[in-house]
């Protein structure tokens, strides 16, 4: 299957599952012989109509890029989970759907702690990971939000101001990219995705709490990753502090850390065509090649 849509015009689809889920999801970029398709994973509370346009046009010029909705989330069926674990295993039966024998993974926040577990049960599925704005299980100051980030987070109705203040640092320049991501997510007039439901904002901060229990032993767990990992992350994320992904790029076996400068938990939108490109390279690198990106 060869497409070319942008994710502005790209159609919702939907898939059924073993489990009784039936996925949405969307899917576009050129798929190559020999080139795995880029699996994405949302963060927190987002659904298909948050990632940002910009960012996945980029990734999809020279490669497929699937991006769905996991179970209970926007316009899939199901209840959404209240562990990191139980998504993972959601997530592979959207897969197994697809009848995906291999993958590329790119998960973001939320996302990122669901492609990890997702690796560690199904080690050979994933042939290379990216790991944005995320932490291990058990890492620094994750267990809950601080209040700056708590208030705005878990806002029934949250607004564009809201999402400035979670994935933007302070500054003008961030803040003014921010702003421009938002006209951008916001541009697609048709077929958009469903909200998310606070059904679903509850269970995932369930998820997110369990996971950010602090328990340095759980650090341990990152030795099951042996694949190629690139970790990014702005400077002044305050969601998962980014001290975690110098834990990421610290314990995974085989990692590459780049950290953004004055930007947030939203560096990927802020810097969609750099890290497009850097993602880019990781993804088509030798196998074996160790690049030093730090």
């Amino acid at each position: 299957m060869f497409t070319t849509e942008s994710l502005l015009t790209a159609p919702n689809r939907t898939v059924e599952a073993a489990n009784g889920v039936t996925y949405a999801y969307r899917r576009l970029g050129a798929a190559e012989a020999g080139t795995p398709p880029l699996v994405l994973l949302q963060h927190f509370r987002g659904n298909l109509d948050n990632w940002d346009p910009a960012l996945v046009d980029a990734l999809a010029a020279g490669r497929e890029v699937i991006l769905f909705d996991n179970a209970g989330v926007g316009g899939s069926t199901g209840t959404t989970p209240r562990t990191a674990t139980a998504m993972a295993h959601d997530a592979l039966r959207f897969l197994e759907a697809l009848e995906l024998r291999e993958v590329d993974m790119l998960g973001f926040s939320l996302g990122g702690f669901v492609a990890q577990e997702l690796v560690l049960i199904r080690p050979r599925l994933v042939r290379r990971l990216v790991l944005a704005g995320t932490g291990p299980q058990g890492g620094e100051d994750m267990h809950g939000f601080a209040d700056d980030v708590y208030v705005p987070a878990t806002r029934d109705e949250p607004g564009a101001e809201d999402l400035l203040a979670l994935f933007f640092a302070r500054s003008e320049t961030s803040v003014a990219a921010g702003r421009e991501f938002v006209e951008r997510i916001f541009a697609r007039n048709e077929d958009r995705d469903a909200d998310t439901t606070l059904a679903t904002r509850d269970a995932q901060l369930d998820a997110i709490h369990t996971w950010g229990i602090p328990d340095p032993s759980k650090l341990n767990r990152l030795a099951g990753i042996t694949l190629p990992v690139l970790v990014a992350n702005g400077d002044d994320d305050r969601m998962v502090p980014t001290r975690n992904s110098r834990l990421l790029a610290d314990r995974l076996p085989d990692a590459r850390l780049r950290i953004y400068p004055d930007a947030g938990h939203g560096f990927l939108f802020q810097y969609p065509a750099e890290f497009s490109a850097e993602v880019e390279a990781f993804l088509s690198a030798n196998q074996q090649a160790r690049s030093e990106l730090r």
